[in-house]
């Protein structure tokens, strides 16, 4: 299954009303009594009831409500994940009726889901850049050899375009109607051939609902600030990379996974500001997932480099 992390939640009941797509389309459209949460904040847990709810949904959703044998979960976290996160995210998966949780670190699993051979003993670079942190790690022989994460990314990046148009267009629009925007003509680079996207919104002055139209080069300024955090973090985990890793990164370039390489040109930038080659992994959303799948069926193998078990 593939659902985004939103959680909608009834407030005079107090019960969840719909969980991942079905919620996520109740943002900005819910009456008083109806709250919808966004329980992971920057890729850690922000709202802790709520997210174990959300995982024993998840978990009921894949074994059928009558499961008799407690699953293994496996949770992939961002790099720079504090101890205290980290405990909080074991807790809440074992809380949701799991038998064991396992964390691995977000860029290795995301190296694993693209394909790189981690284990071999050549550097690579990984870049992962998903909905509330954008992580950047050199990997070598099974391991992190230097890593760094900031936590700006796809979820930035719509709040970068909706206040965007908000001091532009005194206009009004809600994260959904901006994600929409960054996914059909986003760019992350100023383009010759414009797409231009119309959108409505609500009139800051007048309050009446209002249409405009938006360039494809408007959204690459809106999101120019949420980038340029991303390639500081790139540069700043080429800078003190090993100089035999660097000359491997260089001779095979960097991979991108995540949510937030499907962003138009962001190879290019990326590859522009740094001059080291930047290549798009095979269905980069999904690349965590995946190596999170890779990792649960060969848990022995991996268990030593990855993995402190509770």
């Amino acid at each position: 299954m593939n659902e985004p992390s939103v959680v909608a939640v009834s407030l005079s009941e107090n019960k969840i009303l719909a969980v991942g797509a079905e919620a996520k389309e109740m943002t900005g459209r819910t009456p008083d009594t109806i709250r919808v949460y966004r329980p992971l904040k920057e890729g850690v847990i922000a709202e802790y009831q709520i997210t174990k709810a959300m995982l024993r949904y998840f978990i009921e959703k894949v074994s059928g409500p009558f499961h008799f044998i407690k699953p293994e979960l496996m949770v992939g976290v961002p790099a720079g994940i504090t101890s205290t996160e980290r405990r909080a995210v074991i807790e809440a998966g074992l809380a949701a009726g799991a038998k064991a949780v396992y964390v691995a670190k977000e860029p290795i699993l995301a190296a694993i889901g693209a394909g790189i051979p981690i284990n071999s003993c050549s550097g690579h670079m990984i870049v992962d850049v998903g909905g509330g942190t954008s992580e950047v790690a050199v990997i070598s022989l099974g391991g992190i050899v230097t890593s760094s994460s900031v936590r700006s990314a796809g979820d930035k990046m719509d709040e970068a375009i909706a206040d965007y148009i908000k001091r532009k267009y005194n206009l009004s629009i809600g994260t959904q109607t901006a994600e929409e925007m960054k996914i059909k003509i986003g760019t992350a680079l100023p383009e010759e051939k414009e797409n231009i996207m119309e959108i409505t919104g609500r009139d800051l002055i007048l309050g009446l609902p209002r249409t405009i139209k938006i360039s494809s080069n408007e959204i690459c300024e809106a999101i120019s600030d949420v980038l340029s955090e991303i390639v500081q973090v790139v540069k700043q985990v080429l800078r003190v990379t090993p100089a035999e890793l660097s000359a491997d990164i260089m001779d095979k370039g960097m991979i991108l996974s995540g949510g937030g390489a499907l962003l138009r040109n962001i190879d290019g930038l990326i590859s522009q500001a740094t001059g080291v080659p930047c290549f798009l992994a095979d269905e980069p959303l999904l690349c965590v997932a995946k190596g999170t799948g890779v990792i649960l069926e060969n848990l022995d193998t991996y268990k030593k480099s990855l993995m402190s078990k509770k």
